[in-house]
């Protein structure tokens, strides 16, 4: 994950966006594509249990499309601005994905809370375990993945505007 340590981060633009595209939005979609039916199977399985984090995989569904809704419009409009180096218009791509990452935000802070901040019940079998741990690493990598683009990518732009 990365660690607000901007040493560790390519220097050029084209090289960051290529960082965030392999190191995240590729990740994002493979782990989402994963946790989704896991959390199914979960749900399924352990529909008479109490503790079951029920509702985790709609939750999961959402966030999966409204990320992929964001990642693509950054692949498509923002990023290809970027490279270009584009200063005409860029401004308000980057006002939307900022609201989009506060929005994304909120949503990892409720599936968090009506998870138990994804920390599963003792008696959890290995697959319960295993979703709640897998999914609280997604949400963590989420996290940073919006904080790299808010805190080192997009200022990159809106300084000049």
């Amino acid at each position: 994950m990365w660690d607000n340590d901007e040493t560790d981060l390519p220097k050029e633009t084209g090289a960051l966006i290529d960082y965030i595209l392999s190191r995240y939005h590729e990740r994002h979609r493979a782990e989402l594509a994963e946790l989704i039916p896991l959390a199914r199977r979960v749900e399924r399985v352990h529909a008479d249990d109490p503790d079951m984090p029920r509702g985790l995989a709609r939750a999961l569904s959402s966030l999966a499309q409204e990320i992929e809704d964001h990642m693509t419009r950054e692949e498509r409009i923002l990023f290809p601005a970027m490279r270009d180096e584009g200063r005409d218009a860029i401004t308000r791509p980057i006002a939307v994905m900022r609201a989009d990452h506060e929005f994304h935000a909120r949503r990892i802070a409720q599936i968090r809370d009506r998870t138990r901040n994804l920390t599963p019940p003792a008696h959890a079998c290995q697959s319960w375990r295993r979703l709640c741990s897998q999914t609280a690493m997604l949400l963590d990598d989420l996290s940073a993945h919006m904080a790299l683009e808010n805190d080192r990518l997009f200022p990159r732009f809106e300084a000049v505007e």
